[in-house]
């Protein structure tokens, strides 16, 4: 069984559920440590200039560990409405934004506490957009209690899985040989980003894949 992991973004990338889509079980690292200035609260989207960030601002503990799970929205600021106005304001005329701007509206005039639970509303809803049936489990149900690559190898011996789907950036500090010896293959990701149809000129890569719902619908993207 291929296994793969990940923490829950915010609006992921089309890479993310690639990886997803060619697993046979997925578990959401919300067990893990919350890290600043990453994808865990923010993601991109198109703008006729190029790209925009779209960030939730978060309460933050600088000085305390805390897990992904534990992380609350800061509410001084109207954040969904204005993450809404942009995405309405530049996808206004995609070919597919009638089609699901009721749902974001939705899920954006709902009040969220925690960062983690928006943050499955919308991966939750981009799973079932592109039929990925891909099952999902959650790190806090496994009583995982290890760091780095034994965390891992832990929880694909809690999945029973024998293989595990990697993303190229972990080549760099995953422990290999530690995966070979508990006799788990390691296979890592080859995605190659897709140049798709955008609506403003110039193509704009790695955006969060509301860019590539609103443009080009619910069929699965084709690799180039």
């Amino acid at each position: 069984m291929i296994l793969s992991v990940h923490q829950p973004q915010y609006l992921p990338w089309l890479g993310y559920f690639d990886k997803i889509k060619n697993s046979d079980a997925f578990v959401f690292l919300d067990n893990v440590q919350y890290k600043k200035r990453e994808f865990q609260n923010r993601n991109r989207i198109r703008t006729r200039e190029g790209s925009m960030w779209l960030t939730v601002p978060v309460i933050s503990k600088d000085r305390f560990y805390q897990k992904i799970s534990e992380v609350l929205t800061n509410g001084d600021t109207d954040w969904a409405k204005e993450h809404l106005k942009s995405i309405e304001c530049n996808y206004s005329k995609s070919e597919f934004f009638h089609n699901y701007i009721t749902v974001l509206r939705d899920i954006y005039s709902k009040r969220w506490e925690k960062l983690i639970d928006i943050n499955l509303e919308f991966i939750n809803l981009f799973l079932k957009t592109f039929e990925i049936k891909t099952p999902v489990y959650f790190e806090s149900t496994l009583s995982v209690e290890t760091t780095s690559s034994q965390r891992i190898i832990d929880i694909c011996r809690k999945m029973k899985a024998d293989t595990y789907l990697s993303g190229q950036g972990a080549r760099e500090y995953m422990d290999e040989n530690l995966f070979k010896d508990n006799n788990i293959k390691v296979i890592y990701q080859d995605f190659k980003h897709p140049q798709y149809k955008q609506q403003f000129e110039g193509f704009e890569s790695h955006l969060s894949v509301l860019d590539y719902l609103l443009n080009n619908g619910p069929k699965l993207w084709q690799q180039q």
